[in-house]
């Protein structure tokens, strides 16, 4: 009679899950130390898998400490941005791997087939660049998007090019173009229908974020 594949150390491997799902609901802790414990909890859960009572132990280390932190840095670059933006329609969030993106629609960003930035949408960027080049173990990544009208031959290659003149923007401003990435994703990832004016509207724009490496404590 075939038995079911056991994973050794599961009690290991919910006691994990579970401190995290416990931490994270601390009402004393911080916003990096929750934060951190979900990384610790999930590190555990893969780690347990390796296949033995330490999987779960290292698995917590690399949980914490191999994705991105969300810092105090990173609540303060947010504040800032949420400020920065205020009226304008872009959307400054924290996403759920701790990443902090800015949202910018066509009314900001790009006119109609175009990658040049738009006027007002340089004070943001101003604004996203300052004090980037003074913090470490941050990363940017920018993807350019368009609307459905014309072809792939002609929205793919924009979205690129809309991604890098942020870029180009940002490494003006003093960004280390080392620790940019872009990409276009030409119209293959509209948020709205492309079938009114409002919706291509803000399906053509640029999404950046900003990530912090959580860094080991030794």
């Amino acid at each position: 009679m075939k038995q079911g594949i056991q994973f050794p150390g599961r009690g290991l491997i919910l006691a994990g899950a579970t401190a995290a799902m416990v931490m994270t609901g601390c009402a004393n802790m911080t916003e990096t130390q929750r934060n951190t414990g979900i990384g610790a909890g999930v590190g555990a859960v893969a780690g347990g898998l390796i296949g033995d009572g330490k999987g779960a132990a290292i698995g917590a280390a690399v949980g914490a400490a191999g994705g991105y932190a969300w810092s105090k840095y990173m609540e303060n670059k947010k504040t800032q941005m949420q400020q920065a933006t205020a009226g304008t329609g872009v959307e400054v969030t924290q996403t759920q791997d701790n990443r902090l993106k800015l949202n910018i629609p066509s009314d900001v960003s790009f006119d109609t087939g175009r990658s040049d930035i738009k006027a007002n949408m340089r004070p943001i960027l101003d604004q996203f660049a300052q004090g980037l080049n003074q913090q470490p173990n941050t990363e940017i990544y920018i993807i350019g998007h368009t609307d459905s009208t014309g072809t792939d031959a002609i929205n793919n290659p924009l979205s690129v090019a809309r991604a890098n003149s942020v870029r180009d923007y940002l490494a003006v401003r003093g960004a280390d173009t080392r620790l940019i990435r872009t990409e276009g994703r030409g119209s293959r990832e509209p948020i709205a229908s492309n079938a009114t004016d409002s919706g291509r509207a803000a399906n053509r724009r640029v999404e950046i974020f900003l990530a912090e490496r959580a860094v080991a404590q030794r």
